[in-house]
């Protein structure tokens, strides 16, 4: 399937920010967002049953995670995957525009949670204040730098995260995919892959 940013839900556009809801489904949900410069993100919070992750497409997003908030900058191509029970925030810190795709693996109410604020409602999610002991520390993180990652043999594929429940690598434009992958066509005409992973699974 693949993700096209026209076909998405408006869920905020506004001068300073923008979200856009690609995909929602019990596995995964995936987010288009901008952030204008300087623009801040939320406050430390902690996941408890699913995976918070970002793959950068324009611009630089700076995250700060664990319990020292452990800084770490990510530009265009860079992959950052915050797994359950690691504190973690971000912002736009550079003076330009940054986009990226936010996944969410599995759901855990993210979806009905967007929905509901831009609606002006409330609706709960997998989603809290730090922990009193600071959380698992930063190195359950997965950081992939821009053309880092997992090269599959000679082929183009670098996988980027290979986590129980998400599967993430960016593909040459006419490289080999599973039917079920959710593609969403980066600038250089490549691919990035996304699906939900099951544990062991190849």
């Amino acid at each position: 399937m693949l993700l096209r940013l026209d076909d998405g839900e408006t869920i905020a556009e506004a001068k300073r920010r923008a979200v856009v809801l690609l995909l929602d489904g019990p596995e995964l949900t995936i987010t288009w967002s901008r952030y204008g410069a300087r623009e801040s993100g939320p406050g430390p919070h902690v996941h408890r049953e699913h995976t918070d992750a970002f793959y950068v497409l324009e611009g630089e997003i700076t995250f700060a995670v664990g319990p020292r908030s452990q800084r770490v900058r990510a530009p265009a191509g860079a992959f950052v995957a915050v797994p359950p029970d690691v504190v973690h925030t971000f912002a736009n810190r550079s003076r330009a525009d940054a986009n990226w795709l936010n996944v969410h693996a599995p759901d855990k109410g993210f979806a009905a949670y967007l929905r509901a604020s831009r609606d002006g409602a409330d609706a709960p999610w997998d989603s809290f204040d730090p922990p009193a002991g600071g959380g698992r520390p930063a190195v359950h993180a997965v950081v992939s730098g821009a053309g880092d990652g997992e090269r599959l043999g000679t082929r183009a594929a670098i996988v980027k995260c290979a986590l129980p429940g998400l599967w993430v690598a960016e593909l040459g434009r006419f490289e080999p995919h599973r039917h079920d992958d959710l593609l969403y066509e980066l600038a250089d005409g490549r691919f990035l892959a996304i699906r939900a992973r099951a544990p062991g699974a190849r």
